[in-house]
């Protein structure tokens, strides 16, 4: 019996910018757990990106093709693979205040598509959002050419930026998109706060205190 072929969940945030391009961005993190690096084929283009990684462990193929809403700038986005993921930051292409209303083009839902809330933030409160923009420089240029890096990719669609070198130490990097997928990409509102815990009851409180024996 053959291996099955499977959409992976995608999850996404981003970033908007008229002035600082490393803030106008795309978080992207397709879910493809066990896949070597040697087995991942990724395509990235301004306007499509298009991914398969086979895991042999789990006897499962991998694949998804994205039409984004804009265009991206494949030499200016960089990429992470970890054991259960692979990670990207993509580098919107029109420099922007104003947020995608979308990831795709395709206004349509998408089953697989999801909102990463670890790293998702409201239009109106991106500048106060504290990014790591330390460990994302770390992270492999997606737009490089050359030997070494991230074996099984394909940029032959790409121009060469610079040379790739190994995939650095980032760790715990791997906890970018570990949150759970919550609603559409289309939807901007975060989910609501789980209630803060009541205090404890007054007359629990008062069996704590110590009692006062009264002088005769």
């Amino acid at each position: 019996m053959s291996d099955k072929t499977l959409i992976p969940e995608v999850l996404w945030a981003q970033r908007s910018s008229a002035s600082e391009a490393e803030r106008n961005i795309v978080y992207l993190t397709i879910m493809a757990p066990d896949v070597p690096e040697k087995e991942v084929t990724l395509d990235l283009q301004p306007n499509k990106l298009s991914f398969k990684g086979h895991s042999t462990s789990k006897k499962v193929t991998y694949a998804v093709d994205l039409e984004f809403f804009a265009e991206i700038d494949p030499k200016e986005s960089r990429i992470n693979h970890t054991a259960r993921d692979i990670e990207m930051v993509l580098r919107k292409k029109e420099a922007k205040e104003e947020y995608w209303p979308r990831l795709l083009k395709d206004s349509k839902k998408q089953h697989f598509l999801k909102t990463n809330f670890d790293k998702w933030v409201d239009e109106d409160e991106q500048d106060e959002a504290n990014d790591d923009d330390d460990i994302m420089s770390k992270m492999n240029p997606l737009g490089g050419g050359g030997e070494g890096g991230f074996p099984g990719i394909d940029f032959s669609k790409l121009n060469a930026a610079q040379s790739m070198g190994g995939m650095p130490d980032l760790g715990d990097m791997g906890d970018m998109g570990a949150g759970e997928g919550g609603d559409s990409d289309d939807d901007d509102d975060m989910p609501e706060l789980e209630e803060e815990a009541k205090p404890a009851e007054s007359g629990k409180a008062e069996a704590s205190k110590p009692k006062i024996e009264e002088v005769a």
